[in-house]
C-alpha cells in the first residue's frame, strides 16, 4: 500500500533525513552540513512529507513558499524503489499542499537527468542549465490549475 504522511513528529523527520542521506549525500556526494539546512525542523516554515509503502517510509520531499510560490525541494526516492511512479506520487502531494495555502504556482529546481520526469507532470524549464552542489539543474515552473 502507497500513503503519503504530512510529517508531524520528530521521528517522521528523522525518516525523511535517512532518505535524503542516502540519495543526497552517499549516493549524490552532496556535503551533510550542505543537505540539512534551516527548513528541516517541525517548526519551520515549510511542509515535509514521506511516502511509505507497506509502513516503510522510502521517499520525500517538502514545499515552502518563496515569493508567492510555492518552492518543492528535497524529492528523492531510496533507490530500490524508483521507476515505480512513486515520484510523481510525491509531487502531486506537494502539489495539493500548494493548492491548500492558496498558491497558484509551484517551482523547483529539478536535475537534469529528471527533467524529462518533471515535464510529463506539467512543469516548464525556466532557466539554462545550472550547477547547484555540483550536480546540474534546470529552474522549473508549474502553474496550478
Amino acid at each position: 500500500m502507497i500513503e503519503t504522511k504530512r510529517v508531524k513528529t520528530r521521528e517522521e523527520l528523522e525518516k525523511e533525513f535517512y532518505i535524503r542521506k542516502e540519495v543526497f549525500v552517499k549516493e549524490q556526494g552532496v556535503p551533510e552540513e550542505i543537505e540539512l539546512d534551516e527548513f528541516d525542523t517541525l517548526k519551520a516554515p515549510c511542509e515535509h512529507i514521506l511516502l511509505e509503502v507497506d509502513g516503510k517510509a522510502v521517499g520525500t520531499g517538502r514545499i515552502r513558499t518563496v515569493d508567492d510560490c510555492g518552492k518543492l525541494e528535497r524529492i528523492c526516492i531510496l533507490k530500490p524503489y524508483r521507476n515505480l511512479g512513486l515520484g510523481k506520487v510525491i509531487v502531486k502531494e506537494l502539489e495539493q499542499i500548494a493548492k491548500e495555502q492558496g498558491l497558484k504556482k509551484v517551482k523547483l529546481h529539478g536535475q537534469s537527468h529528471a527533467k524529462e520526469f518533471y515535464e510529463r507532470l506539467g512543469y516548464e524549464v525556466k532557466s539554462d542549465e545550472f550547477m547547484e552542489e555540483g550536480i546540474p539543474h534546470y529552474l522549473m515552473e508549474k502553474v496550478l490549475l
